[in-house]
Order: C-alpha cells, then structure tokens, then sequence
C-alpha cells in the first residue's frame, strides 16, 4: 500500500498569491533562502493531512497578508487509486474541507486518511517543554491509528471544558447549591477519560522501548535512557480521584486531576533527561520518538506516512546528517519532503543515496 502526494496549489496561503508545486519522486528537496515559504509548502501539506496547520493554531493567521481566506488543493495517489483533497478558509472564516469533492460533516473524520510525520526545530519542545507537549504527540499518533481514540478524547476535552465552566460558576455563598449536575459531569468525564487511559497505556507499552531502541541506534551507544507513562490513573480509577479532589476543585474552580495531566517520564541514568542531556542527545531522542511514529503508523495500517522534515540538518554535522537521511530515505517507503537553506549541501546528501529525487529551488 502506497501514499503519494503528486501536486499541491495553494492560493492566499501564507506568502503565497498563487502558486503550483509538482512531485514527481518520492524524495522531494525544497531549497531556498529563510523567508522565501520553504516551511510554508510542509505546512499546505500538513493542512491537508490534518485539516490543520502545524505551526500556527489560528487558521485566519495562515491567509496571505491583505488577503482573506485561503484554499489549498493537493491530489494524491492512495493504493493506486487517485484524490483530491480540498481546505478552504472563507473570508467569513467558515472552514471547509473536502475529499473528492464531498466536504466533511466532521473533519476529524479525515484524521488518518492521509498519515504523516513532521520532523522540525521547534519539536526539541517535546524533550524540552511542558507535559502538554508530550501528551499532543502521543495523541496525535493515536488519533492516527484509532478513531475511536480521537472521538473520546475530543468527548473528554469538551466535557472537562464543561466541568471547569461549572467549577468557575459555583458560589461557595451557597453551598447547598445543588451538585447534581457535576455528578453527571464526573460520570461522563470517568467514563471517556478511563478509556482514552486504557488505550495510552497498552499503546506506550509497546511504544516506548521502540523509542528506547532506536535511540541507542542513533547515538551509536548504549546510554541508561528510560522513558515511562506517568498517569494519576495507574494506582486509582478517574471516578475515584474527581471524587477525593471535588472539595479541592470547587475551591481552585478547576479540574485539578485526570488524564489531561498525563505525561512521558524522560530519564538518562537517575536523573531528568532535559536537564543533563546535550543538544546532541536531545535530537537523538527527538529523532527516535519520530522514527518510532513513523514506524508504528506503517506497521499498523500498512501505509507508510508522509515525511515532513523542516531545516532538520541545521546544528548536525554531515555523519547525523547522513545516517538520518539513510533511515529516512533509504530504509523507509514513504514519500518524504525536505526543506534546507543549503542547496549543495542536500544536494550533495541525496545523491549519496543513489535513489530517485527531485530538488525544487524556490
């Protein structure tokens, strides 16, 4: 089973007025100057493989200076067969998205169809940053692979924005109020959070020591890395714990434990990976918890995911450079895009490969 994207148009997108891009390979160079749209394009792509933009969480950002509403088109090869994919942004701001001319009713309906991976500066987040990081990655690659995930965990989010809503309204004056209401909340809340929990953990216990492999494989060495799941749901049920903080949560009017807490222990030997680890080593992991998606999504649905790779090579000298483009490339049957201020420099890389290529200069 194959995934292709064989052309994308992109209209008041970005930097872009109007602009066409043909693939003809599965490897795919995007050169240029920083500021010219490199990221750009990765991110027309992105759209049209989440219904979303990677770097930006405002779609109306995304529209050209000026301008209003954007439209991207891409048309894909899947299994043999060819698609159309549409995003529009009306001026009103109404978003549409359609595949083969038929708009979606609910556009995480779309979440899998066309699987992807992005790899780009700002992911060191994911070693560096907040637990909120970390939880994003793990949902979005199980949203990937399982869509009844995707929907519990958008029924969690929207009933958890619900019960913060009557936290926040509640009125110690008049604590015979009745509670009633946030007896349902916590029941619904239980029943969505314990099965996106359930999910997480059986998933992150095969998961993890992929990661923990491929992490050794590219730094080239053993190190003592460990990575755990830490939930507040492995010793006691959801409905258990809204029922000990309800007191608490009344009081600080919000919703002080539960899943959207959960987060990924990093360790190197006894201490916090991103405290002791160099730039190095948090690549190394960064690289390994992306091969990994990668490798998952391909063994699960049978359809290797499109590869999104943003200014990667910047920072790593040409060995890194190197055995990342063999895992990429080489080793892998995705279609793969890959953006770099230096023309000669991927230029010279991929020819080493001795695979088909194409490099687009912009």
């Amino acid at each position: 089973m194959a995934l292709l994207l064989n052309s994308i148009s992109l209209y008041q997108f970005k930097n872009y007025f109007q602009q066409e891009f043909q693939f003809t390979e599965r490897i795919v160079g995007i050169c240029g100057k920083n500021g010219v749209g490199k990221t750009n394009v990765l991110d027309a792509i992105h759209y049209l493989c989440f219904t979303k933009s990677y770097f930006t969480p405002q779609d109306r950002l995304n529209t050209k200076h000026g301008s209003q509403g954007f439209r991207i088109e891409g048309h894909f090869t899947l299994n043999g067969e060819e698609e159309k994919a549409v995003c529009i942004l009306r001026e009103n701001g109404r978003k549409e998205f359609l595949l083969d001319d038929v708009a979606y009713t609910r556009f995480s309906k779309h979440i899998g169809h066309y699987p992807c991976v992005v790899i780009a500066p700002d992911d060191v987040q994911l070693i560096i940053g907040g637990s909120e990081e970390r939880r994003k990655f793990i949902d979005t690659l199980l949203s990937q692979l399982d869509s009844d995930y995707l929907q519990q965990l958008i029924y969690y989010t929207k009933i958890l924005q619900q019960r913060n809503s009557f936290l926040k309204s509640y009125n110690e004056a008049y604590e015979s109020r009745d509670l009633s209401v946030l007896d349902v909340l916590d029941e619904q809340l239980a029943k969505e959070g314990m099965a996106v929990y359930e999910k997480r953990k059986n998933f992150l216990l095969s998961f993890l020591p992929i990661v923990k492999q491929l992490y050794n494989e590219i730094s080239r060495q053993y190190e003592p890395i460990s990575l755990l799941y830490e939930s507040e749901m492995q010793g006691i049920s959801l409905e258990e714990l809204l029922k000990q903080n309800r007191q608490k949560d009344l009081m600080i009017q919000r919703t002080s434990g539960g899943i959207h807490r959960d987060d990924l222990q990093l360790n190197l030997g006894e201490q916090s990976f991103k405290t002791i680890a160099s730039q190095g080593q948090r690549k190394s992991l960064l690289f390994a918890l992306k091969l990994a998606e990668m490798q998952v999504i391909q063994e699960e649905k049978n359809l290797a995911p499109l590869l999104l790779l943003d200014d990667v090579f910047e920072k790593l000298d040409e060995e890194r450079i190197s055995n990342l483009l063999i895992g990429v490339c080489a080793d892998n049957e995705g279609q793969v895009f890959i953006t770099d201020t230096n023309f000669n420099r991927l230029n010279d890389h991929l020819q080493t490969l001795k695979l088909p290529y194409q490099l687009i200069q912009l």
